[in-house]
């Protein structure tokens, strides 16, 4: 018996503190080492087929699943995924952590200000000699972080620092595990970036699923003063503490680490890479090996080291399975609206305050402004990208790469095939099932509607018999027609006042949308397609 105890005793001791909820820092600061381990962490995350972030804890992807107990049951939103991630892997591995608990700025909603918020206050998890309770430590984090908490300076250098710092446009320096804020209210965490450039995220939403997709300009641009765009988690190291006989760090406190301090800190992202005194984003300019690009396209050529070749029957397939994903993402809100009965409430006389960022919690949870300006945004780039690339090859560019001999042949299968494979399926007023292709929603992209008190029908943009069956009476028909121009736009204007009534929306004044959107139908400039300059042959050796 006396034999049977010790060995209890002994593996008691033996087991890691973690197992039992205790949180025991034993490294004093996050490690290249770590930081490579939450990277594969995050990534393992990202490229599972969990939904949630629940379900992503308890997945097989999660090498830490079997020692959570209760605490893996918790949900969270686009926010509070990147914190979740961060202070469970520090918890699992004996590292410190510390957030900031408490923003301040000005003009009302700390998630859509027009200045900087500031971080006030931050909150170090010490180890005074018991153990940090690591599920109790998380869910206090979880319960204080929210949009605003990213809303901060990327140039700041005084007072409390935030989480968070800009990183180059460089290989390395945006991996798994880098942030991507969007200032109109949404936070991805990158966990994969591809050979040539591209960033995969994952994101999760009110709701708590988790979808995943690729950067690009879904994420609008961001003033350095707003931080949107990439984030690395700040480096920080605990001072002042000492070590127990179990090599427990006890006491002590978090020093962080300054922007200058930061081998890849760079405002490159906000400022352009040409001279830009006026630092304004709007102004930015952006070479790479003397060549001009846009934004997004310097983003990929940069994060790859350079690889700008371009195929177009490939960049055409990816982006468009991307948006397919993006569109399946939307048919999950629509269909929440509908079964939760929304659609069939009356319509409020009024929208509110701002469509974009409500503090309405019906329309937070169940309207789609703001995932259908995302969608618009990044199909309008896919329009204006495959223009480029298309320009690209009939002057015979060479960072064009294509072995077929016609192009406009191949795009156009390419195109068919993807827009057949992406099929979403709704269940009509008449509850008949209508199926959609990629192709089918381009075309009706600026009919979709954001107003979850519509009809399913009016959601998908229908028209004529697919529409039949739609309940919606004179009202809200009036609402879907008024709501046109905002349809229009992929703007997300979240400090504009929008409390407009039907007629005020249809006087078109300021902030009720644009009547012309860009165009997005990728099919039609393929179909359009002209033909490449003569070739002229090639230069003589020597020359």
């Amino acid at each position: 018996m006396r034999k049977l105890l010790l060995a209890v005793l002994l593996a008691c001791l033996a087991a890691p503190a973690w197992a039992h909820g205790g949180w025991r820092i034993t490294k004093d600061h996050w490690s290249q080492a770590d930081e490579d381990g939450f990277g594969r962490f995050v990534q393992a995350i990202g490229e599972s087929n969990c939904s949630s972030s629940e379900s992503c804890l308890r997945n097989a992807a999660n090498p830490y699943r079997n020692t959570d107990q209760a605490f893996v049951d918790i949900d969270v939103d686009c926010a509070k995924l990147p914190y979740l991630l961060r202070a469970y892997y520090a918890w699992k591995n004996g590292l410190p952590f510390s957030f900031v608990n408490a923003v301040s700025g000005e003009g009302g909603d700390l998630r859509f200000t027009k200045t900087a918020n500031r971080a006030v206050s931050r909150h170090d998890f010490i180890d005074t000699g018991a153990g940090i309770n690591g599920p109790d430590a998380i869910r206090q984090t979880l319960e204080t972080v929210f949009s605003g908490t990213y809303r901060t300076d990327a140039s700041e250098k005084r007072g409390i620092l935030s989480d968070f710092y800009s990183p180059a446009l460089a290989p390395g320096s945006i991996h798994p595990g880098t942030i991507v804020y969007d200032v109109n209210g949404h936070v991805g965490i990158v966990y994969r970036v591809d050979g040539d450039g591209r960033a995969y995220y994952m994101d999760a939403h009110p709701d708590f699923t988790i979808t995943r997709s690729v950067y690009g300009a879904q994420f609008g641009r961001s003033p350095a003063r707003l931080g949107g765009g990439f984030k690395n988690w700040r480096p920080f190291k605990l001072v002042g503490a000492h070590r127990d006989g179990a090599g427990h760090l006890l006491g002590g406190h978090m020093a962080f680490a300054e922007n200058d301090q930061i081998p890849d800190y760079s405002l490159v992202q906000y400022v352009g890479t040409e001279v830009n005194p006026t630092g304004d984003v709007k102004k930015a300019r952006y070479t790479y090996n003397g060549i001009k690009l846009g934004f997004y396209e310097y983003a990929r050529v940069a994060i790859s080291g350079g690889k700008m070749d371009y195929n177009p029957i490939y960049e055409l397939r990816q982006t468009m399975r991307t948006m397919c994903n993006d569109l399946g993402d939307r048919a999950q809100y629509v269909n929440l609206a509908i079964s939760d009965g929304i659609a069939n409430k009356e319509h409020p006389s009024r929208l509110p305050n701002n469509i974009y960022g409500s503090d309405n919690t019906e329309w937070e949870n169940y309207a789609t402004p703001s995932r259908d300006a995302r969608i618009k945004a990044a199909a309008q780039q896919f329009y204006r990208d495959m223009g480029d690339m298309i320009a690209l090859w009939i002057k015979r560019d060479p960072r064009i790469v294509y072995d077929g001999n016609f192009l406009k042949t191949d795009l156009q299968q390419a195109y068919e095939e993807e827009s057949s494979a992406c099929k979403i399926t709704y269940m009509s007023s008449g509850k008949r099932p209508i199926t959609l292709t990629y192709d089918d929603i381009m075309k009706r992209l600026y009919r979709l509607s954001f107003d979850p008190y519509h009809c399913v029908e009016l959601r998908w943009g229908a028209q004529g018999d697919e529409a039949a069956n739609c309940g919606d009476g004179r009202q809200k028909r009036a609402w879907y027609e008024a709501e046109q121009r905002l349809r229009n736009q992929s703007d997300r204007t979240y400090d504009a006042q929008m409390s407009f009534d039907v007629a005020e929306l249809n006087a078109h004044g300021k902030s009720t949308g644009i009547d012309n959107p860009p165009p997005v139908d990728v099919k039609a400039l393929i179909d359009a397609m002209g033909d490449r300059v003569p070739f002229e042959g090639m230069a003589a050796v020597g020359r």
